[in-house]
């Protein structure tokens, strides 16, 4: 079992930046792939971006995101982060981020831990 706790999320206005973090209750962290998703009002939770394990060289995001959005992972802080740079209203959405074992996928249904997720809200 892992427990995860999403921060970093706020009211920021278009063009904005924020940095999402994913925290973890197990220095086995590292041992998770982790994936972030975000659900806007009325509609599905959709895939952002995800990280595989260890090293976390291998990265993926979904294409309205490339190019603004980055994601990192700190094993000694047990934390993953996601850089969100050149904030669209589109972005609006909770931000959920998720870990499993195996590989970063892009399906929520393949994700066995969830935290709690956090606001992001862009204004126009």
């Amino acid at each position: 079992q892992v427990q995860l706790v999403e921060s970093g999320g706020g009211l920021v206005q278009a063009g904005g930046s924020l940095r999402l973090s994913c925290a973890a209750s197990r220095d086995t962290f590292s041992n998770y792939a982790v994936g972030w998703f975000r659900q806007a009002p009325g509609k599905e939770r959709e895939f952002v971006s995800a990280i595989s394990t260890w090293s976390g060289s291998s990265k993926s995001y979904t294409n309205s995101v490339k190019g603004r959005f980055t994601i990192s992972r700190d094993n000694a802080r047990n934390t993953v982060d996601l850089r969100m740079n050149s904030l669209r209203p589109e972005d609006t959405a909770v931000y959920y981020c998720a870990a499993r074992f195996g590989a970063p996928l892009d399906t929520d249904t393949e994700y066995h831990y969830w935290g709690q997720g956090t606001q992001v809200t862009v204004s126009s």
